[in-house]
């Protein structure tokens, strides 16, 4: 899809008029593309670095109806996300992927157990589902025998779902290119193109590309959409607009599963300030998060995890998990992003609303805000509020598929077991057929211990847009986050796939290999200062 010389092209077709411009190319930027392209109307995305280089790469990978915010009052949020949930489990099978939930109750935690079953019943039944069970203390350890045995009164199993939240990104804007849509990453809006009145027509975009001398083309469309997420306040200034996002950051730590081996997620309440913290598996590895603390730096570079916020975690998983005596040297990686809220001046950050919001200010529609669980519905908001802006009346239908049907692999042409053919198309789509046809046989091979095979690496290196190599290995497939040192131990093989995919020199690669290693130092291991 994206092959050798496909920007260029991109580049020359910029050079028209669009019925819409999408500012970021994240989850809110790439659903809303998805919707707009399958209902007819004609739409470009700019993202200034890659896709899903934010906060859509950095989230806690959950596609999740948010059971914490029912004890804010947030109903209307939490059904929407249930039901988003369940729609996104059926349509991405592979891609989106259950997850088996242990929500363990202490004495002096300052919850009952019939507040967390009223709470769970409630869940459920938004859900039109009865999945909640639970278990006294005795039989919740047998779920997971590593659990804190002192003062545990017992605890419940419930389900929600986790997914690769880049690749679902990348999957939702390579089926609107394939639908005649436009995408372009390291391609920066620089400025707001705005007439006499001051209403915005179109934007200057900037190529940021390191392969192109550069360059910037005017664009202009009927509708200029900004969904830049934590960045959205930036773009909003240019018409005038005061600042309202409050910007938090939530960090994580990565174990290997063997120094915390679980195989469902276990959720509990941290012993110092008595907020949700949860540990579950992903991707061969095991996440300990999150935190809610307002990110007060600036947002031009990768955010990284505070030594607080390590702190903070190491003492929640050490204060559950007392036996298996966790420590910083037992994290493999971290990883941090962004999340835009409204900012309502709460002490407690985690009191803000989840909700989006949209703003149609000059001519700019702005959609901030929101989970990644209901990026869907942010789409369907954004659109039908520019609705009227078009000559022709487009329908957005509710009921379509989000995601297109991927129709298998044959397991007699694919030597592959059967969780990975499903996790193939659930991540690839229609393509993931002509990935495995064009991998050399060597590429079958799983890399190290991770789920990923050596096929998903060179697809994503010749067919994904790569332009730097914190591309490929952050989020292309992520053996960044995890493998120790961010992979580097494999670099021999990486470079002879990269370089005969992308054509880069020794020189090149040697840059792409300096600059890699020190945005993983910085932003991706401990010891980062934000």
């Amino acid at each position: 899809m994206w092959q050798s010389g496909w920007r260029e092209q991109a580049w020359s077709a910029l050079d028209q008029e669009w019925d819409m411009i999408i500012i970021g190319g994240g989850i809110t930027g790439a659903g809303i593309l998805r919707e707009a392209t399958r209902s007819g109307l004609r739409a470009v995305l700019c993202e200034a670095g890659d896709f899903a280089s934010g906060t859509s790469s950095r989230s806690s990978k959950l596609v999740h109806g948010g059971f914490r915010y029912l004890k804010n009052g947030q109903v209307r949020l939490v059904l929407h996300a249930v039901r988003e949930r369940e729609r996104l489990l059926h349509e991405g099978r592979g891609l989106v992927n259950p997850l088996g939930f242990l929500l363990v109750n202490y004495r002096g935690d300052g919850i009952p157990p019939t507040v967390f079953r009223v709470g769970l019943s409630i869940y459920d039944l938004l859900a039109f589902q009865w999945g909640h069970r639970h278990y006294d203390a005795y039989d919740i350890r047998e779920f997971c025998p590593y659990l804190r045995e002192e003062h545990l009164l017992g605890g419940f199993r419930y389900f929600d779902a986790m997914t690769d939240d880049a690749r679902l990104v990348l999957r939702l804007i390579q089926e609107s290119v394939a639908e005649g849509a436009l995408a372009l990453n390291y391609a920066r809006v620089t400025q707001l193109l705005k007439d006499r009145k001051g209403r915005v027509y179109g934007v200057m975009v900037e190529d940021q590309s390191p392969n192109q001398v550069k360059r910037t083309q005017e664009v202009f469309a009927r509708v200029t959409i900004n969904a830049c997420g934590a960045w959205v306040d930036d773009l909003r200034a240019q018409v005038g607009k005061p600042a309202r996002i409050r910007k938090l950051r939530g960090s994580h730590l990565l174990f290997s599963c063997v120094r915390l081996p679980l195989r469902r997620a276990v959720s509990f309440l941290h012993p110092l300030d008595r907020r949700p913290v949860f540990a579950y598996p992903w991707e061969g590895v095991v996440i300990l998060g999150t935190t809610d603390v307002d990110h007060r730096s600036e947002l031009e570079r990768d955010p990284a995890i505070s030594q607080e916020e390590v702190e903070y975690l190491l003492v929640a998983g050490q204060h559950i998990f007392p036996d298996l005596q966790l420590t910083e040297a037992d994290v493999i990686s971290t990883f941090s992003g962004i999340r835009p809220v409204i900012d309502t001046g709460k002490v407690d950050p985690s009191r803000e609303s989840r909700e989006h919001i949209l703003w149609f200010e000059n001519g700019l529609l702005t959609i901030t805000g929101g989970k990644m669980t209901t990026f869907r519905l942010m789409a369907l908001d954004a659109l039908k509020r520019v609705q009227a802006q078009f000559p022709k009346f487009v329908r957005f239908d509710a009921d379509q598929r989000v995601l297109s049907p991927c129709a298998g692999l044959d397991s007699k042409a694919m030597p592959l077991p059967p969780a990975t053919r499903l996790r193939l198309c659930g991540r690839y789509g229609t393509l993931a057929k002509q990935m495995l046809e064009s991998a050399p046989k060597a590429d079958l091979e799983f890399i190290e211990d991770t789920p990923y095979i050596w096929a998903e690496l060179r697809w994503a290196a010749g067919h994904e847009a790569v332009e730097h190599l914190e591309d490929l290995l952050l989020r292309r497939v992520r053996l960044g986050l995890l493998l120790p040192e961010g992979g580097l131990g494999l670099l021999t093989r990486i470079e002879s796939i990269v370089r005969q995919e992308l054509g880069w020199s020794r020189a090149r690669w040697d840059e792409e290999v300096n600059r890699y290693r020190a945005l993983w130092k910085r932003s991706y291991s401990i010891g980062a200062e934000v």
